[in-house]
């Protein structure tokens, strides 16, 4: 499945066939499919690999260092992220130096630290010294290969992630055209905790999500749908935080300036009708056409508050009811 999220394989986005009548069958059950969100237009269609071992090897920008920073490890695949929780001194962790080139010999020094065989060091080195130049010359915040897979015939780059820094666009206006780019209509942000925050500006969502903490609940996401939200947009962005596996209850907080509540109302009520996991929603609703989103929510079932002091404690006591069960 060619969208642009990652957990494509979990989320039933990679499949393999035999003949070409199973990969007309797998290729039917993929397109169409909503993938985070993304509903799934393209597929790349390709010859399976021989696989004896996997990789993982990401450049990345290191804040608290100001610097980039190069992860690598000799256990590459779908469950990196546990690694770094449960074997944290498997990822090798390089700093270049941002002011001066990258050299070869740097790179394939992280290959003989990864603990990979003497016979592939060279090839290791150079596809991480490519990958950091990538990096460097996009103007990338990500750039990821997960997994670098090695096969009878050498190392492949079994998937792979750039993600360019937005105010770095107007440098590469060939990926622009490339992508048919188009301003994210949320931003969204996966965090450690298990209550999904959904609110209508980013002051207004880190004060949603202050609330949880002070009610000693932790947030799952940072999600602000903006000002001027759809209904369209509010379906999206319910998608996104419920297909967000840790999510157990949501809070969407919205005061309605340009946002109208009713718009608000319909996006939470189309989201909830197709949606397959249950998850409770808590939601403060107030402001432009308040009344008729209200009602409209009446209507459907779904209750609401209009104090966020009260909507975030809600949230945080029915969190602490499905953990207790």
């Amino acid at each position: 499945a060619q969208v642009l999220t990652g957990g494509r394989g979990k989320a039933g986005g990679v499949k393999f066939a035999n003949n070409p009548g199973e990969a007309l069958k797998v290729a039917d059950e993929i397109l169409g499919m909503e993938i985070k969100g993304e509903k799934v237009k393209h597929l790349l269609i390709e010859k399976k690999a021989e696989i004896l071992n996997e990789f993982f090897v990401t450049v990345s920008v290191d804040r608290g260092a100001r610097k980039p920073v190069i992860l690598a490890s000799m256990e590459g695949g779908v469950e990196i992220e546990n690694l770094a929780k449960t074997n944290p001194e498997k990822i090798i962790k390089y700093y270049p130096n941002p002011l001066i080139e990258f050299l070869p010999y740097e790179a394939r020094e992280i290959a003989r630290r990864m603990g990979v065989p003497s016979e592939l060091i060279s090839a290791m080195g150079d596809m991480i010294w490519k990958l950091y130049n990538v990096f460097e010359k996009y103007d990338a915040d990500t750039a990821e290969i997960n997994p670098l897979v090695s096969t009878p015939q050498g190392l492949i780059a079994a998937d792979a992630k750039l993600v360019v820094e937005n105010d770095a666009l107007f440098r590469h206006q060939d990926l622009v055209e490339r992508l048919h780019y188009k301003k994210k209509a949320v931003d969204f942000v996966q965090l450690d905790g298990d209550i999904a925050v959904i609110g209508n500006g980013a002051g207004l969502t880190l004060t949603a999500m202050d609330m949880i903490k002070l009610n000693g609940g932790e947030p799952a996401t940072f999600l602000d749908i903006g000002g001027g939200a759809s209904e369209q947009i509010i379906d999206q962005a319910l998608n996104l935080v419920l297909s967000y596996e840790p999510v157990k209850v949501v809070f969407l907080n919205v005061l309605g300036g340009i946002t109208k509540a009713d718009d608000v109302a319909r996006g939470v009520i189309k989201a909830l009708e197709h949606c397959e996991r249950k998850v409770p929603i808590v939601i403060r609703l107030t402001g432009t056409n308040e009344e008729e989103g209200q009602r409209i929510l009446e209507e459907a079932g779904i209750s609401y508050e209009v104090s966020m002091e009260k909507a975030a404690l809600k949230a945080v006591e029915l969190c602490n009811e499905l953990k207790a069960k």
